[in-house]
Order: C-alpha cells, then structure tokens, then sequence
C-alpha cells in the first residue's frame, strides 16, 4: 500500500492507494489526524487509483470531512470512478462533498 501527500498553495493533495480499505485507513490515520489537526490548507483527495473502498475508508473521509468543516475549511474529492463512486453515490456523500473529475493542480 501506498499513498502520496503533496502541498500545493491553498489545497494539501492526498494520492489514496488502489485499494482503500482498512489497512490503508489504518496507515493513513496519523496522516488524516495531522490534516485536521496542524494544517491549515483545503484538502483533495485524489481517488484516480482506487479501484475499491470499504467501510471503513468511508468511515475516514467522513471523519476529515467534519473536522475540516468545522474550521471553514474544505475537502473535495477527485477522480473517483467506479465502486468508489458508486458507493459514495449510494451513501449521498456526493451531496456534502465536492466530487471533481480530475485533480485541480
């Protein structure tokens, strides 16, 4: 599993891995607690990889949405096709976070 984190001015980028499940949450819990905690940039979340989400990771975005929400700042996410957003569809989390087709930087 791997995933890349990249600040570009306003927006700190999150490049999720292909499988999206627990074990990816679990190596992205300090990563996502940092996000909410010590920065102060919007952040995307770039699903262009993600073949499959569970749960779980659903679980995570939800938890970064609210804390981002609750200091005026922004989440959004990219590139999410197939499960992932069919999923995310089903759950209505199109309707609280901004789905993008492609990365904005």
């Amino acid at each position: 599993m791997s995933y890349q984190a990249l600040q570009s001015s306003a927006v700190f980028v999150v490049h999720l891995p292909d499988q999206f499940d627990s074990l990816a949450v679990e190596q992205l819990r300090e990563l996502f607690t940092s996000l909410a905690e010590n920065e102060n940039s919007n952040v995307e979340l770039d699903f262009s990889r993600v073949t499959f989400i569970d749960s779980s990771a659903i679980g995570a975005v939800v938890f970064l949405y609210k804390r981002l929400t609750a200091q005026n700042r922004e989440i959004s996410i990219t590139g999410a096709v197939g499960q992932p957003l069919e999923l995310m569809q089903f759950l209505r989390i199109d309707k609280v976070i901004t789905l993008q087709p492609n990365l904005h930087i």
